[in-house]
């Protein structure tokens, strides 16, 4: 007897393949950056030099260390899970746009002499996302989501704050800030209703 796969678990499969698999890259790429000399780190973002602009999506792929890919891979891989449950088209959207905002954020707003790198932007952003989509969208379930989300990984929210200088508050703010964005700019349209007037 032949079962199918349910639209749900079909989801599920998917959102987790693409999370393993993005996962992995940031891991493999770190292994090439360690056995080149880090010359990978190049490609973070150094700020308001206008050729550096090239360098705000490869920036979100690259980290400083393995101590720094990992700490980025379990949050990032579970709360890229949540999001992209809701489709891997919409997931890239937002992906994107955090990506781009977090990356210009650091760009125009880092200080000077810096180099900028390593997904924790869109970890940031993802958290934003999750946290507000269900309130845009009207969903009981994703804001159910967002208040577990807000619970486990509430804690995020002090690193917008100054409080290293060694870590890009500026990164973890406008990926916040590009997460909320993101879920304003994608949010589903609800069908208009039917009225039936006697």
């Amino acid at each position: 007897m032949a079962v199918t796969r349910t639209g749900a678990t079909a989801r599920a499969v998917t959102a987790g393949v693409v999370m393993i698999a993005w996962v992995a890259l940031l891991w493999v790429l770190e292994g090439i950056d360690t056995a080149t000399g880090h010359s990978l780190d190049t490609y973070g973002v150094s700020p308001r030099e206008p050729a550096e602009l090239a360098d705000v999506v490869p920036a979100a792929f690259l980290h400083s260390g393995w101590e720094h890919v990992a700490s980025n891979s379990v949050p990032l891989l579970v709360l890229g899970f949540i999001a992209a449950l809701g489709g891997i088209r919409r997931f890239a959207a937002v992906v994107l746009v955090v990506i781009v905002t977090s990356g210009l954020g650091v760009w125009l707003t880092a200080p000077p002499d810096t180099v900028t790198l390593g997904a924790s932007g869109v970890v940031f952003g993802l958290f934003g996302y999750l946290l507000v989509r269900g309130f845009v969208d009207r969903r009981p379930l994703d804001i159910a989501v967002g208040v577990i989300v807000a619970t486990v990984y509430g804690s995020l929210l002090w690193g917008v704050l100054p409080t290293d200088s060694g870590i890009s508050w500026q990164g973890h703010l406008f990926g916040l800030a590009g997460g909320v964005a993101a879920a304003f700019v994608l949010r589903r349209h609800r069908e208009p209703q039917n009225y039936v007037t006697v």
